[in-house]
């Protein structure tokens, strides 16, 4: 492969950029080519995409993959006698000078892979690379489950290779030297990433910096996970990336408004066209994508060449609507089942029914649209037959918890009273409106924007997305609870769960992109192809300005509003027409109106030549039927309306005061376990020692392992009720399995009295074993609590909570070989 000198020249003058090694080298071990792009776009300081700027004269489909490299921004050394550091910086070299660790922080998740160079290597070394602050480790199944290896060596130059594909989800990266001879030298150290060439054709600014990071952190996160010919779903390699038919419905929402890679969109469409992934509402997911791309693009052609593939989708959901059975997956959330354990439950079985009815509303609206009339009655009919059929039961106001509301809502077929119901059921507990996916939340802030609960859905975006950056992160993950930030440190080890091993950049949690230029931008398709289309923005959560750039094929649509100097700008290009836009006054008392400098209202009327068709409308200036061109408002104010302050919902837990015990070790008896206790294995693997409290009825274990030793004397290990010491015996969870990274005990009470419980951890064998708690409503399975962290419980250590009721205690792994239950103690 050659390298021309002047793209050579650009790749190492680019200022993220490090010099690559020699030509031969590049051209011999270089997997593609590299950047070909050039940095003239505007810098955006609240991206985490270190190439945000970065532009190609003509990115397409078929493009492929290219590289860039990026150099660490912090590093930590184990010891410091080890590793000269001093001309790190400055020349990237480093003097290994003895055993021990280096941590390099790239700054940002990254989809690459760490090499650097070296002329007089002799020891053995290892290099690992982590989204998060220790190396990474994932399930069985993946080609290296253990993201650590020797590197591979191509003359002078070493590489970690974990995969045929050597990229993964790379923030963190470590070299790590095992044995020592004599001096030598690490140099030009680099992180390889590579990028499918797409441009930031859209854009997103607001008067709320966490917002604008949300957006622009959302955008990178499907970048980065853009392949060459298809959308990918995740970047750790664990052996699930690949192409996930409804993780792209929100992958792809934001990738048409971010970067308005149309031609991408619909060469996955086309990929995915036969894949549900055996999942139910994937192949509806996948309906809505193709509603989304034509709405986005016009092309009705594409439409009506998919027509009987989702025709066939969409009257397989009618044939199953009244009895959905074999959903396969929901989501992640215990209320959807906990993804694969238990999809086809009564609340993801409301929920489905309500997205087929919303794909059949949508789908049918389209084809009218596009002419195909006959077709589109037939799919609006089954939307308005199955939901009055709903309606007339009576009894979903008090049956549908948040998924099935949030998707009954989206169908846009609710009642102002049945979305006031809905909304009192299921929106006003802050921590319990909340999925536990970006993927699942991305519809609950569609149904709030649909209920105009735009405080609501700003403050639930700050939760979920908000507090994902606030963690660290630096793209979006596969599921989070905001609870993790009060047990874990910046960019720790994430909690490990139903999903497997958390995946931190997952672009199925993306969809806030589109929510956040559709609802506070205000941009929104009202025909094919932006032909007609409205702009009403919701300055809502304290919000006084927003900008911004939707790309369409007919150009750019942009908009800028400002609440408070009463500066507007809006463009629309050729070809389209505003049908509706509303300037936000921010309920402000409007005097006088300018468009372009001519005056067009007075004081309460219209003026001068009455060219546009102008009112105030709930605090917001409406025009309607706005021809292409640029148009430029100041709205002069009377008066200032000073709005109230609208705090967040308070976080509220049933269970709120917890304790741990180190102390007291395995000499339970007199302390806990007055009222009753339950031993695991404590005769051998299967056979427990239980005494329950007659308040409880049984306890039910799901996803554990069994484990009974017969151990020397072992720190910590229970004693038996005359003090003596027994055999360990544990239920664990099944560790490295996919999926397994989690166990449930389900305590079935048989009052509602308050009692207290204690479970007992023990790392008999010094595992490092980091284990995470939760706690639900076992009916409901709405979460009680905030996410407890029990570590470093070698000596053995307990948790102690009081409760009422029945409830589920899920375990879950965070780090060492698995987590470890011993027993539990009723008081």
């Amino acid at each position: 492969m050659r390298i021309t000198f002047l793209i050579f020249l650009r790749f190492i003058l680019f200022a993220l950029f490090i010099p690559a090694c020699s030509v031969s080298l590049f051209a011999q071990v270089n997997k593609y080519p590299p950047i070909s792009g050039r940095p003239i776009g505007a810098a955006v300081a609240l991206s985490p995409d270190p190439i945000v700027r970065m532009r190609w004269a003509n990115p397409a489909a078929s493009s492929g993959l290219e590289t860039y490299q990026l150099r660490p921004v912090k590093w930590n050394v184990s010891d410091p006698r080890s590793f000269d550091m001093r001309q790190f910086q400055s020349q990237n070299s480093i003097e290994v000078t003895g055993k021990g660790d280096i941590r390099f922080d790239f700054g940002r998740t990254n989809a690459g892979w760490l090499e650097f160079d070296s002329d007089d290597l002799t020891d053995s070394v290892t290099l690992s690379i982590s989204e998060y602050n220790e190396p990474a480790i994932v399930n069985t199944g993946a080609i290296h489950p253990v993201k650590t290896l020797p590197p591979v060596k191509y003359g002078h130059m070493y590489r970690l290779e974990l995969s045929p594909d050597l990229y993964e989800g790379v923030r963190f990266g470590w070299i790590h030297v095992l044995s020592h001879q004599k001096n030598w030298h690490i140099k030009t150290l680099r992180l390889v990433c590579q990028v499918k060439p797409v441009n930031y054709n859209g854009s997103f600014s607001c008067s709320d910096a966490e917002l604008t990071k949300i957006w622009y952190t959302g955008a990178y996160t499907v970048k980065l996970n853009m392949q060459k010919d298809y959308f990918g779903a995740i970047l750790m390699e664990r052996s699930d990336r690949f192409s996930w038919t409804g993780d792209a419905y929100p992958s792809q929402a934001a990738s048409m408004v971010a970067f308005g890679n149309y031609d991408f969109v619909k060469k996955n469409l086309v990929n995915t066209s036969k894949l549900d992934n055996g999942i139910a509402s994937y192949a509806l997911y996948w309906v809505l994508s193709v509603i989304d791309y034509v709405n986005y693009t016009g092309d009705v052609a594409f439409l009506k060449s998919y027509i009987d593939n989702a025709s066939q989708k969409l009257d397989n959901a009618y044939k199953n609507f009244d009895s959905p059975n074999n959903l396969g997956f929901y989501g992640w959330d215990e209320r959807l089942g906990a993804g694969f354990e238990n999809p086809t439950n009564t609340e993801t079985k409301h929920a489905y029914t309500m997205l087929s009815i919303r794909a059949w509303l949508e789908f049918g609206n389209l084809l009218k649209q596009s002419g195909e009339e006959k077709l589109a009655d037939k799919y609006l009919r089954y939307a308005a037959t199955k939901i009055n059929e709903e309606r007339k039961k009576g009894t979903w106001l008090n049956e549908f918890g948040l998924h099935a509301s949030a998707d009954a809502i989206n169908t846009t077929l609710t009642t102002p009273q049945e979305d006031a119901a809905f909304y009192q059921r299921n929106y006003t507990d802050r921590a319990n409106r909340l999925s536990y996916s970006p993927f699942n939340n991305y519809f609950i802030i569609g149904a709030l924007g649909k209920m105009n609960k735009y405080d609501d859905a700003i403050s639930a975006i700050k939760d979920c997305w908000g507090g994902q950056i606030n963690y660290g992160g630096t793209t979006f993950f596969e599921v989070y609870r905001p609870s993790w930030n009060l047990i874990l440190g910046k960019n720790d080890a994430p909690v490990n769960n139903q999903c497997g091993y958390t995946s931190l950049t997952h672009p199925w949690s993306a969809g806030v992109v589109k929510w956040l230029s559709e609802e506070v931008l205000g941009i929104k398709p009202m025909s094919p192809g932006f032909k007609t289309f409205n702009i009403i923005p919701h300055l809502s959560g304290g919000l006084i300005s927003v900008k911004g750039t939707t790309p369409t094929l007919s150009g750019n649509i942009s908009a800028d509003f400002n609440e408070i100097s009463g500066v507007s700008t809006i463009a629309i290009p050729k070809g389209t027409m505003a049908e509706k836009v509303a300037i936000p006054t921010g309920q402000n008392a409007v005097d006088k109106i300018s468009l372009n400098g001519m005056l067009i209202w007075n004081n309460g009327a219209l003026s001068g030549a009455k060219l546009y068709n102008v009112h105030i409308d709930n605090g917001a200036i409406v025009l309607e039927h706005l021809k292409p061109g640029k148009y430029n408002f100041k709205v002069d104010y009377k008066a200032f309306f000073k709005p109230t302050v609208v705090k967040p919902l308070p976080w509220k837990y049933a269970i709120d005061s917890f304790k741990q015990d180190s102390l007291t070790c395995g000499k339970w008896n007199g302390k806990y376990g007055n009222d009753g206790y339950m031993l695991f294995n404590y005769f051998k693997a299967g056979k427990h020692l239980q005494k329950l409290p007659a308040y409880i009825d049984s306890v039910v274990l799901t996803r554990d392992k069994n484990v009974y030793l017969d151990l020397p004397a072992v720190n910590g290990l229970l004693k038996d009720t005359a003090g003596l010491n027994k055999p360990l015996g544990a239920v664990i969870t099944q560790d490295p399995i996919a999926c397994l990274q989690t166990m449930t005990i389900d305590l079935y009470a048989i009052n509602t009295a308050t009692h207290q419980i204690a479970l007992y951890f023990l790392d008999w064998d010094k595992k490092g074993r980091r284990s995470a708690i939760e706690i639900f409503d076992l009916k409901t399975k709405n979460l009680l609590a905030p996410v407890q962290l029990v570590k470093n419980y070698t000596g053995g250590k307990y948790l102690i909570f009081n409760y009422t009721g029945s409830i589920r205690i899920r375990v879950n792994q965070v780090r060492g070989e698995n987590a470890a239950v011993s027993g539990i103690f009723f008081k």
